[in-house]
C-alpha cells in the first residue's frame, strides 16, 4: 500500500538568539523522510519566522512510514561557517494509518535539543494518503492497532482473544561505536534517538504482521523496552496480547461488553483481576512450604516437568469436576477440554492483560515467575537477535510449566524486565496462572446453552479464588479450607496475583499498598564469577522478599496481594529487591491469623519480656490496621454455613478467629498458635531485624489510601480531580562501613520519605487516594540508589463513601454538578500535572517545586471558559486507563517516545534536582504537545518505562534517558454530555485554587 506523505512547515515561535551581533536568528527547515530531504527559505533576521512553505511531498512504501519517524530539524543560516543546529523534532506518522484514526497531525511541537532542551516551537502539519494494494507479500501491518492500557480498550469490545505476540530488534548502541571517540555528544545523542525511533517502528511493524497473521486487529497491553547493554549493543523488544477488537457503536455503551448483556451494565469503566498464589502458613514450618509456590527454584521446576504430562491429561475431569456443583461436573470437564484445544495451538498461551471482559477469568492458580542471569559479551554475534530469543523462550517455557503444574493452562498479568549491569543482565518473567473461559479464545463460541449453564453455576464474587489444581495431588504444600463465600469449593488462604482486582470480586474494607524492600551485598567480581555471585543470590532475595510480603499481609490483617510485581536491580557491589502490591481482604478467603513470635534464645526474664511486649505491639497493630482500612467480616452464623463444613473442631476456629475484639487476638493466637497463627522464629540479631522493620513501615496519614492497580479496592465514588506525578530521587551512600542492615535501613528510609514527601505536598486533596503507585528502583552507577515513581492522585467523596450504587442516580446527577467546579478547583494542572521533585542525597534533599513557566495568572483568565466547551486547552496525563467523570470517546494511537538530554554545566542547571526536573517537565511538554496535535486532550495508561540517569561529578556532566508511553485519547466528561450551563454561575465563583504547591 504505498503512499503519499505531505508535510508543511508553516511557522515557528520562541526560537533562541543564534547570532550574538544581531540578537536575532536566520531560520530554516530541513524537512527529512528515508532518504529525502527537503529545505524551506531562510526566514532573515527573526525569533518568529513565518515560512509558510508549499506542501512537501514524499512518495513512500508503507513499511517505511511505520518505521521511519519523520523528522524535522531546525538550523540558523550563517554565510560563512557551518549552519548551526537549533533543534529537532520527530513526529511518529503511525497514527495516521489507521482507519478511523486523525486524518491529519496539525499542532505547535517543541523544538528539542539534546544539549539545551527545549528551544522554541515550530507549527507543522502533516497528511498521508494511502493507495489500497492488496498485495498478499507485503511487509507492513498498517491498520493494526496499538493500546498500552492492560484491558480492553474502554470503547471497544473484544470479539477474540488470540494471545502473546513479542518481538526483539537489535542493532549496534551508536554511543560505542569507535567514531564516537571524534563525534560530538549531540551527534551521539541524536544518532541514539534516531535509531531507537527506528527500531521501535520497525518492532512494531513485525508485531503488526504477526497479529495479521492470527487474524486479529490490535494489540492490547502493548510493552516495549529498550535494553542498552554497552557494547553488545541496544536491544528494543515488545510484548503484547493479539485481540479482534469491534469498536462500539454508541457512545454511551463504553463499558467494556461481553456477550451477556445482564453482566454488561454491572461493568464499570474499570476491571481488575485477580492472580491468587496459595502458599501455606500451615502446622510446622510456615516458611518452608512457601519456597515452592513462588521461587520456582531448581527441583521445582524438574518437578513440574516431570509431571507435565500426567497433568495435562488427567485433570482435565478430575480437577475442575466438583467446581460448578453436582450437575456443573460434565459441563466443567467439556469447558476444560475445550479451553485447552484453543490454547494448545499457541506457543505460549500468556496474556499482557491486567483486567479482563466479565466471565474471561474462570479461576486463578497463583504467581508464576522465572528468572536467569546471562553473561552479554559471550553473545557470538551481537546483532543477530537468535541469542536473546533463545534466552526469552527458555524463560517462557519455565514460565509456562509452572502454570501447568498449578493445573492452569495460562498465564495472565504476564510482564517481562531485565536488570543489566556491565555484562551481567538478569531476565525476568512473572504473571499468573489462571483457568480462562474459552468463548473469547476461538471464533466459535461455545454452544449457548451450555454457556448460560455455565454461567449459573459459577458463584459470583468467589469463583476466581476457587482452586484450578487438584487437592490430591497439590504441587506444593498448602492450606485449604472451604470457600467463605459459597461453600461449595476449596480456597487457599492467601492469594498472590499479578493482575488487577476483578470487578465482581466481594471485598471487605479497602486496601493497601504493601510493599517489601531489600538489599543485599556482593563482592565485586568480573564476568563469570560475577554472575555466579549473582544467581546464587536471588532464590534467597526472593524468598526473603516474599516472606516479607507475607508478614505485611498479616500485619494488615489482609488475606491477597493484587498487582504484585517484584523487581530484581543488579549493581556493581549491591542486588536490590522491591516488591510492590496492594492488599485486600477478600470474603471468600479465611480469615488471616495473627503474627506469633516465638523465641529460642536464652530464657532469662528481661527476652522473654523484650519478646511479649514485641507481640503485644504486632496484636495492636494488626488492630489498628483491621480499624483504619475498615476491616470487619461478618460473624458466620451456624444456619448460614449449612453446606459442607471443616471438622468441628476446626469450625469453631473459624468462628472464634473471626470475631475480632483486640482482647481475643491474643487469646486466639497462643491457643491455636499451631494453626492458625504466622509463626515467626526470632533466632539471633537478623531476625529480629526483621520484626522491628516490620513494626516501623508508617501507615499513610488519615486521609489517604494507596494503591498500585488502577482502581483502589472498596472506594468507588471518585470525583474528577485528578493529579498525576512523577518524582525521582538519587540517593548517594557513603561507602566506609556498608552493611546489609545499614543498606535495608536506607532503602527503607528512602521510599518512606518518597511517600511521605508525597502525602505531604498532595495534602489539599484529602481525602484522596494514590492509585497506581509504580516504583521503580535502579543502580545506575557504584553508591547511587535511584527511585522513580508514577502515581496518580484521585479525590473520592467521602459522604458517598458508604452509599454503593442504589444512589446510583443521584450519585450521577451529584457528579455532574460537581465536575465543572472541580475542573477549575483545579486550574494548574496545566503546568503542575506532573511535575517531578527530585531531592538529592539525603543530607540536602532539595525538592524542585516550582510550577511550569505557566503561572497561575494566566489561567485565571480562562477559569470560566473550559465548562462550556469539552475541549479544556490542558491535555490531561494519567497513568489509569481511563479517567474518573469522562467518558473515552476514541482512541487515537499510541504514543511511545525516547528522549537523551546531556549537560555539561550540571552544577549551574540546580544540580541533579534542577536537571532531572527540568527533563521531566520537557518531556510532558513534548507528549503534550505530540497528543493535542492528534486532536486529543488526554493520554491514558500512561507510563515512564525507562528513566536511566548516568552523571559524573567531577566533570560537572550528566546525562539522562527517558522513554515514556501511553494512549492519545479524545474524552469528554460525563457533565458536559448531561448539563452544560446550569452551573456556570457557580463555576466562577470557585477560587483558582493554589495548585502550585501540589506539584511534585
Amino acid at each position: 500500500m504505498p503512499g503519499k506523505l505531505k508535510v508543511k512547515i508553516v511557522a515557528g515561535r520562541h526560537l533562541p538568539v543564534m547570532d550574538r551581533a544581531s540578537d536575532l536568528t536566520d531560520a530554516f527547515v530541513e524537512v527529512k523522510f528515508g532518504n529525502t530531504t527537503f529545505k524551506t527559505d531562510v526566514y532573515p533576521k527573526s525569533l518568529n519566522p513565518q515560512w509558510n512553505s508549499e506542501w512537501f511531498k514524499f512518495e513512500v512504501d508503507d513499511e517505511d512510514l511505520q518505521d521511519e519517524p519523520l523528522q524535522i530539524t531546525v538550523l540558523d543560516h550563517d554565510t560563512y561557517s557551518a549552519n548551526d543546529a537549533i533543534g529537532k523534532v520527530y513526529i511518529d506518522i503511525d497514527p495516521l494509518l489507521y482507519s478511523e484514526a486523525a486524518t491529519v497531525i496539525s499542532g505547535w511541537f517543541p523544538i528539542y535539543d539534546t544539549i539545551h532542551g527545549i528551544r522554541g516551537e515550530i507549527n507543522v502539519v502533516v497528511k498521508v494518503d494511502l493507495f489500497n494494494d492488496l498485495n498478499r507479500f507485503r511487509q507492513s501491518s498498517c491498520g493494526v492497532k496499538f493500546f498500552c492500557t492492560t484491558s480492553i480498550p474502554k470503547c471497544y469490545r473484544a470479539v477474540i482473544i488470540h494471545g502473546f505476540v513479542e518481538e526483539l530488534v537489535v542493532n549496534e548502541d551508536p554511543e560505542y561505536q569507535w567514531i564516537d571517540r571524534i563525534r560530538t555528544p549531540r551527534a551521539s545523542n541524536e544518532a541514539r534517538q534516531r535509531l531507537i525511533s527506528l527500531m521501535s517502528g520497525e518492532l512494531q511493524r513485525k508485531i503488526g504482521l504477526k497479529v495479521l497473521e492470527m487474524r486479529g486487529n490490535a494489540v492490547v497491553g502493548y510493552l516495549q523496552c529498550f535494553d542498552l547493554e554497552g557494547e553488545s549493543g541496544l536491544v528494543v523488544r515488545a510484548i503484547g496480547t493479539a485481540c479482534t477488537l469491534d469498536k462500539l457503536s454508541s457512545p454511551a455503551a463504553f463499558l467494556p461488553a461481553c456477550n451477556s448483556p445482564s453482566k454488561e451494565m454491572k461493568e464499570i469503566p474499570f476491571n481488575e483481576d485477580p492472580n491468587p498464589n496459595t502458599h501455606s502458613s500451615g502446622p510446622s514450618t510456615p516458611l518452608k512450604n512457601q519456597t515452592y509456590s513462588f521461587s520456582p527454584s531448581k527441583s521445582y521446576s524438574r518437578q513440574s516437568s516431570s509431571s507435565d504430562t500426567d497433568l495435562s491429561l488427567t485433570p482435565k475431569t478430575g480437577m475442575g469436576s466438583g467446581s460448578a456443583g453436582k450437575e456443573g461436573g460434565p459441563f466443567k470437564a467439556l469447558l476444560r477440554q475445550q479451553t485447552q484445544s484453543a490454547l494448545e495451538q499457541r506457543e505460549f498461551p500468556f496474556f499482557t492483560l491486567t483486567a479482563f471482559p466479565p466471565g474471561f477469568l474462570v479461576h486463578v492458580g497463583g504467581v508464576v515467575s522465572a528468572r536467569s542471569v546471562k553473561l552479554l559479551d559471550r553473545i557470538h554475534n551481537p546483532d543477530e537477535p537468535e541469542t536473546r530469543d533463545a534466552w526469552w523462550a527458555e524463560i517462557r517455557q519455565e514460565i509456562k510449566s509452572h502454570a501447568k503444574a498449578l493445573g492452569c493452562h495460562a498465564v495472565v498479568g504476564y510482564s517481562e524486565s531485565t536488570s543489566i549491569c556491565e555484562e551481567v543482565c538478569i531476565l525476568s518473567a512473572s504473571g499468573t496462572a489462571a483457568v480462562l473461559n474459552p468463548r473469547f479464545l476461538q471464533d466459535g463460541t461455545v454452544e449457548g446453552c451450555l454457556e448460560q449453564r455455565l454461567e449459573e453455576n459459577l458463584p459470583a464474587g468467589c469463583g476466581f479464588c476457587h482452586i484450578p489444581y487438584d487437592e490430591l495431588n497439590m504441587p506444593f504444600p498448602a492450606h485449604l479450607t472451604y470457600c467463605y463465600n459459597c461453600r461449595k469449593q476449596k480456597v487457599p488462604d492467601v492469594l498472590f496475583t499479578t493482575i488487577d482486582l476483578p470487578t465482581d470480586a466481594t471485598v471487605i474494607g479497602k486496601g493497601c499498598l504493601i510493599q517489601a524492600r531489600l538489599c543485599r551485598l556482593k563482592k565485586k567480581a568480573q564476568a563469570e564469577a560475577n554472575a555466579t555471585a549473582i544467581s546464587n543470590l536471588l532464590p534467597f532475595m526472593e524468598y526473603e522478599v516474599h516472606t516479607q510480603l507475607m508478614n505485611k499481609l498479616k500485619l494488615k490483617g489482609m488475606n491477597a496481594l493484587f498487582g504484585l510485581r517484584i523487581q530484581i536491580t543488579v549493581g556493581e557491589n549491591m542486588l536490590m529487591g522491591l516488591a510492590s502490591a496492594t492488599g485486600v481482604y477478600l470474603a471468600a478467603l479465611p480469615t488471616p491469623g495473627g503474627i506469633q513470635i516465638a523465641g529460642k534464645t536464652p530464657n532469662d526474664g528481661s527476652y522473654e519480656q523484650h519478646i511479649s511486649h514485641m507481640q503485644k505491639k504486632i496484636n495492636d497493630t494488626i488492630a489498628k490496621n483491621k480499624e483504619l482500612y475498615e476491616i470487619n467480616p461478618p460473624e458466620i452464623s451456624e444456619e448460614i454455613i449449612g453446606s459442607p463444613i471443616p471438622e468441628p473442631r476446626q469450625r469453631s476456629r473459624l468462628l472464634r478467629s473471626q470475631s475480632e475484639s483486640s482482647d481475643e487476638v491474643t487469646e486466639l493466637d497462643l491457643s491455636h498458635g499451631k494453626k492458625d497463627a504466622f509463626v515467626l522464629e526470632i533466632d539471633d540479631t537478623d531476625a529480629m531485624e526483621d520484626v522491628h522493620s516490620l513494626l516501623t513501615d508508617v501507615p499513610p496519614p488519615s486521609g489517604f489510601y494507596s494503591c498500585n492497580t488502577e482502581i483502589m479496592p472498596g472506594i468507588n465514588n471518585w470525583t474528577s480531580e485528578i493529579q498525576m506525578f512523577t518524582s525521582v530521587r538519587v540517593m548517594r551512600l557513603s561507602s566506609l562501613n556498608l552493611t546489609n542492615q545499614a543498606l535495608n535501613k536506607n532503602f527503607n528510609d528512602l521510599c518512606e520519605n518518597l511517600l511521605k514527601s508525597l502525602y505531604f505536598k498532595l495534602r489539599s486533596m484529602i481525602p484522596c487516594c494514590l492509585c497506581h503507585v509504580n516504583f521503580t528502583v535502579s543502580l545506575p552507577e557504584d553508591e547511587l540508589i535511584q527511585v522513580t515513581v508514577t502515581a496518580v492522585a484521585i479525590t473520592f467523596d467521602k459522604n458517598q463513601a458508604l452509599q454503593t450504587t442504589k444512589a446510583h442516580v443521584e450519585k450521577s446527577l451529584q457528579r455532574a454538578s460537581t465536575d465543572n467546579e472541580e475542573l477549575l478547583q483545579f486550574p494548574l494542572e496545566l503546568c503542575s500535572d506532573s511535575l517531578p521533585s527530585h531531592p538529592f542525597p539525603p543530607a540536602k534533599a532539595v525538592t524542585v517545586e516550582k510550577t511550569s513557566p505557566m503561572g497561575e495568572g494566566n489561567f485565571r483568565n480562562r477559569s470560566a471558559a473550559p465548562c462550556a466547551n469539552s475541549t479544556v486547552g490542558v491535555v490531561k496525563m494519567t497513568p489509569l486507563s481511563f479517567i474518573p467523570g469522562a467518558k473515552i470517546t476514541k482512541y487515537l494511537g499510541i504514543i511511545n517516545m525516547f528522549f537523551i538530554r546531556e549537560t555539561t554545566s550540571l552544577r549551574e542547571e540546580g544540580g541533579v534536582s534542577g536537571f532531572l526536573h527540568a527533563f521531566i517537565a520537557e518531556v510532558f511538554a513534548m507528549v503534550r504537545a505530540h497528543v493535542a496535535a492528534l486532536g486529543g486532550n488526554a493520554v491514558v495508561s500512561y507510563i515512564m518505562k525507562q528513566c536511566v540517569f548516568m552523571e559524573n561529578p567531577n566533570k560537572n556532566q550528566a546525562q539522562c534517558l527517558i522513554n515514556v508511553s501511553g494512549d492519545a485519547v479524545v474524552f469528554a466528561r460525563e457533565s458536559e454530555l448531561e448539563v452544560v450551563s446550569t452551573q456556570q454561575p457557580a463555576a466562577n465563583c470557585q477560587p483558582a485554587c493554589t495548585g502550585g504547591e501540589v506539584t511534585t
